[in-house]
């Protein structure tokens, strides 16, 4: 199972080692630097090891908060998926973990940011103790020099001044307070459970972001931590004049009379995030151009377990397969955007989603158009953006996997092939597609009966029946549904759907079906394709490794999953 996980993610595996080979690299190279570096000697003798600690972690952070916006800039990489279509699978497959990466990289930085607070927090506290010693010892001999003018060591000036005030008053104190909630507040509002139940919290919070940019570029502006400037180095270097701090009468006569005089360590925050925060500034600008073109709905059909159906027209709008759009309603919220993968074909002359209740702006969004009003409510849109799905056809046989309305995409996907057949596409690569569809009530099924009742017509018509095997699986049903079927069993068409494959009850046993699918094509690279939870997605990508062969002559299956 190893070796096929390393097969099938190798390029991962390789960008993920990169990305932490870097993070440890940059970790233990400033650590080193300022635990041994002599411009920091004075400096050391104040703090010890908690100096090394918080600037080996603040150059993690400037490090990862470069990378962070970098996966959600959507329209960058709906640009190199384009670019890529020629390059090999594995490469154009890696887009496709931008929101894992996304995370992986706010979870170092929630590391980092504990690290550089903790390590502060002694700090400040070692400043304090050295201010308020009465002794002669180095910290407190160094902690009173060069108090009235700006070649200071120590940022607490006064035995007045407490821990908490620095914290509150001072720039890097402040800022780093905000970037700190900032990044808590984004992180906790980030989960699973938040982003499916309550999406507006989790929207609006994540807009944190632009306060957790600003606070970041301005936090190391003033300088609070300081080493000893190149100029007092060749005068009173620590090496020969370090014991002479606090014995000025024995030292005078070997030129180390003169105290040490420190500066600042420049901020550098801002070369590290200016790039990339100018890039995502062009892509939300682009967004905003884009969404400013009108679009016209054309058709509102609304479908059984309040699915809501648009179907709009949008000038110098182009789609791809399973690609997906974000979509506004203005009537409900200025701000709030929501993605919705696209259930037409690139081959239709309008553009189409599937909306479900499930949540506070997709009820109000379905009640708005339920109204009979003589206006239509306006619609802002935004894409398409590129996701796996568009690598179906590049694919010899291909498993789609839709729960719920997830299937969404695939409904796309089965629209464009019955297109393709119609037009009699010689360069459809596909021959088989095997298409699972998990459902927990009747109803649900009820909006897609149509398409795959049409594309079994169409198959059958052109000979190609057994180019489509699809499989429905019902799993929730109570026992009037299942006498109903009982009784009804020897019918050609299925009780439920009408359709002429039976609704299976229960959940599928996977390790069966890739087998049979694996028997059936025992040279083929197969696509699994999945639009659903993260549970059926770590069962299938098992699956996909389990059943793949380390012999490339053999069966491959390469897992896929849509990402919001």
């Amino acid at each position: 199972t190893m070796g096929n996980w390393l097969v099938n993610h190798w390029f991962s595996a390789a960008v993920l080692a990169a990305w932490l080979g870097i993070n440890i690299f940059l970790f233990t190279y400033y650590f080193l630097f300022f635990d041994r570096d002599e411009r920091y000697f004075y400096t050391r003798a104040i703090l010890g090891s908690a100096l090394a600690w918080a600037r080996a972690s603040a150059k993690c952070l400037n490090f990862n908060s470069m990378l962070i916006l970098l996966p959600v800039c959507r329209n960058l990489l709906s640009f190199l998926r384009g670019t890529c279509s020629c390059c090999r699978r594995t490469l154009r497959k890696q887009l496709d973990h931008n929101l894992t990466f996304h995370k992986l990289v706010a979870y170092a930085l929630a590391l980092f940011t504990a690290v550089h607070t903790i390590a502060h927090l002694f700090n400040l506290e070692r400043y304090n103790q050295s201010q308020q010693a009465t002794d002669s010892s180095l910290p407190a001999v160094l902690s009173k020099m060069h108090l009235q003018g700006s070649k200071w060591l120590n940022p607490i000036h006064s035995n007045q001044t407490t821990v908490e005030y620095v914290a509150f008053t001072t720039i890097p104190g402040l800022t780093g307070i905000i970037i700190t909630l900032a990044l808590i507040l984004m992180v906790t509002s980030s989960t699973e459970f938040i982003r499916r139940n309550y999406f507006e919290v989790f929207w609006y919070t994540h807009h944190l972001f632009i306060f957790y940019f600003v606070g970041l570029v301005i936090h190391g502006i003033a300088g609070l931590v300081r080493g000893q400037t190149e100029k007092s180095m060749e005068e009173v270097h620590p090496h020969r004049c370090a014991h002479c701090v606090t014995d000025k009468d024995e030292c005078c006569r070997r030129d180390c009379c003169k105290d040490p005089e420190f500066g600042s360590i420049p901020a550098e925050s801002w070369k590290w995030v200016l790039a990339p925060v100018l890039l995502y500034i062009f892509e939300r600008m682009l967004r905003v151009w884009r969404a400013r073109q009108k679009v016209v709905v054309t058709k509102v059909v609304m479908h059984p377990s309040r699915v809501l159906e648009l179907q709009m027209h949008k000038k110098g709008f182009h789609m791809e397969v399973g690609q997906y759009i974000f979509v506004n309603c203005p009537a409900i919220s200025l701000l709030e955007w929501h993605p919705f993968t696209l259930t037409s074909a690139p081959e239709e002359e309008f553009f189409s989603i599937h909306i479900r209740a499930a949540g506070d702006w997709t009820e109000r969004l379905i009640d708005t158009f339920q109204q009979q009003k003589p206006e239509m409510p306006r619609i802002e849109v935004d894409g398409p953006f590129g996701t796996a799905s568009e690598d179906v056809f590049q694919y010899e046989v291909a498993m789609l996997v839709g729960a719920g309305i997830g299937v969404t995409p695939f409904a796309s996907i089965l629209k464009s092939i019955w297109y393709k057949f119609q037009h009699a596409d010689q360069t459809l690569k596909t021959k088989k597609i095997y298409f699972y569809w998990l459902c927990r009530d009747t109803g649900a099924f009820a909006w897609f009966n149509d398409l795959l009742a049409s594309l079994e017509q169409k198959m059958a018509e052109s000979g190609k029946a057994d180019f489509l095997t699809y499989r429905l699986f019902l799993t929730g049903w109570n026992n009037s549904i299942a006498n109903n079927v009982a009784l009804r069993f020897d019918n050609a068409t299925d009780t439920v759907t009408g359709l002429r494959h039976k609704t299976i009850f229960g959940r599928p046993m996977w390790n069966n079906e890739f087998g049979l699918v694996a028997a059936a094509h025992p040279r083929s690279v197969v696509g699994v394709f999945l639009c659903g939870p993260g549970a059926l997605a770590k069962n299938l990508q098992k699956a996909c490794h389990q059943h793949s062969s380390l012999d490339p002559r053999k069966v491959k299956f390469y897992f896929n999953k849509e990402n919001f």
